[in-house]
Parts: C-alpha cells; structure tokens; sequence
C-alpha cells in the first residue's frame, strides 16, 4: 500500500476529484495548506500598495492505495493538476505499513 500526497492550486481541486474518481479511487482526504517553493510567493495590491504574500494557499490531497494502482493515481492527479506554470504543486508517495477501518475493523487492503 502506498499513501499518495499531492500538493495542488486550489482551483483545481474539482478535476483532481473527477480524475481520482475515474481511476477508481472512492475516498481522499483534502486539507488547507499554506506553502512556497520555487514560486516564492507573489506580489499583490491591497488599497494601492504592494505587499509580498510568501506563503500561498494550496490544498493538499492525501489518498491510500494498493501497490497496483499507485501509476493510475499518479497520472490522473498530474495530468488534471496541470496548468504549465509554475507553482503546479508535486506528488509524493510514501509506504504505507497497515489500515484498519475503525467501525468494522477490517485491516489492510480490505479496510481501503
């Protein structure tokens, strides 16, 4: 089992989900973040004057899956994340040791 972590703009969170959807995927966790990399923030204008925002908002996307469909999950969420500019967000994937379902305690892949 591996976990799938995504870190993408917001707007594009709507087909991120369908892409997931249509791989199969039936649950994901998205959590609000707040981060920079090589975009390094940008500048904006409040009441004509210009401030640095540093840290933008991003959403990350969390999704627990078999060894099998890892490269569906990974093409589905970079291609629907995709915009070709920077500041896209990346992909992470760690091993996953064990699942369990807490109301019916089922344990690894039966619990995803």
């Amino acid at each position: 089992m591996k976990k799938v972590e995504a870190i993408i703009r917001p707007f594009k969170l709507e087909d991120v989900k369908l892409a997931l959807v249509n791989a199969g995927i039936v649950g994901m966790t998205v959590s609000e973040v707040r981060g920079f990399g090589r975009q390094k923030g940008q500048v904006e204008r409040y009441r004509g004057s210009e401030f640095t925002v540093e840290f933008l908002q991003k959403l990350k996307i969390e999704v627990v899956v078999s060894d099998d469909k890892v490269d569906a999950v990974l093409k589905a969420i970079a291609d629907a994340a995709k915009t070709g500019e920077i500041g896209d967000g990346k992909v992470f994937i760690s091993p996953i040791q064990s699942v369990v379902r807490i109301r019916t305690g089922e344990i690894d892949e039966e619990a995803l």
